[in-house]
């Protein structure tokens, strides 16, 4: 059996789970998630747990026992507390702000850029320098903070751009000077 596949997923109070054959619907107080699984997992809703089993143990079923197990797990966790990413600007000049509910970033271009996040997903700025992306779907709100990072990538150089929070960057050595280049 997979490790992973094998546990149980505890179900908090107040998380509804319904199944209707290979399509899983998830609701909580964050929202309501579904999402078509796997046609040859079995999912059983069992007073207070869900269970996942496999019907062989070939290899492209083992691959999807933990798979099925884990995205069902990350629906359960993302309607009950949600998930949340956050994003650190470093650079000079580099802030973001909100207007309604698009973001606004000063990237340094010659232009704000804005960028409306997708229905689900709200996006905070508690600092000029730090962008809070939340959500109940943690693949979207990965998705989201990606795309928020990819305006300006962090440069290995400087190290200026938009990193993940505790994100580390290898920086590398600039040009070596005038030093030694002969006369």
């Amino acid at each position: 059996m997979s490790r992973i596949g094998k546990l149980p997923i505890p179900l908090p109070s107040g998380i509804e789970v319904t199944v209707t054959g290979s399509h899983i619907t998830v609701q909580g107080s964050r929202g309501t998630l579904e999402r078509l699984l796997p046609t040859a997992m079995t999912v059983a809703v069992d007073d207070g747990t869900i269970t996942v089993s496999r019907p062989s143990d070939t290899t492209v079923h083992r691959a999807m026992h933990g798979l099925t197990r884990s995205l069902i797990a990350n629906m359960v966790e993302g309607a009950s507390r949600g998930f949340s990413r956050q994003l650190d600007l470093v650079g000079v000049g580099y802030r973001a702000s909100k207007q309604g509910a698009d973001l606004v970033l000063n990237l340094g271009y010659s232009h704000p850029i804005r960028y409306t996040p997708p229905e689900g997903i709200t996006i905070e700025v508690p600092q000029p320098t730090q962008i809070v992306v939340s959500g109940a779907d943690k693949e979207t709100v990965g998705q989201v903070a990606a795309k928020v990072r990819s305006f300006r990538k962090p440069e290995p150089y400087k190290g200026k751009g938009i990193l993940f929070h505790g994100e580390r960057l290898r920086r590398k050595a600039g040009k070596s000077g005038k030093a030694g280049k002969g006369k």
